[in-house]
């Protein structure tokens, strides 16, 4: 099976090159986070509340890591202020 590919759409210029490989991953830690979330929620907390407690809380964690690894500048970027 082939690559999805969007017909038409290109992607602004300006954008770093890196965005859609800093997009999977922040989408990646995200989806993680709400998997976690449900997870303990639907699935665990009936058999342990510490469990689902900790779940929650390694979620919680995790939402500012992706944020952070989802921003970081990578080596050879351009960003807009630079010259």
């Amino acid at each position: 099976m082939r690559g999805f590919r969007r017909s038409g759409v290109q992607m602004d210029p300006r954008a770093p090159r890196s965005q859609p490989r800093r997009r999977r991953r922040y989408f990646l830690l995200m989806g993680t986070a709400l998997l976690l979330f449900v997870l303990a929620g639907a699935v665990v907390a009936p058999f342990s509340a510490p469990a689902a407690i900790a779940m929650c809380v390694a979620a919680a964690a995790l939402v500012p890591v992706a944020v952070i690894i989802g921003n970081r500048r990578e080596e050879g970027d351009k960003w807009w202020d630079e010259k």
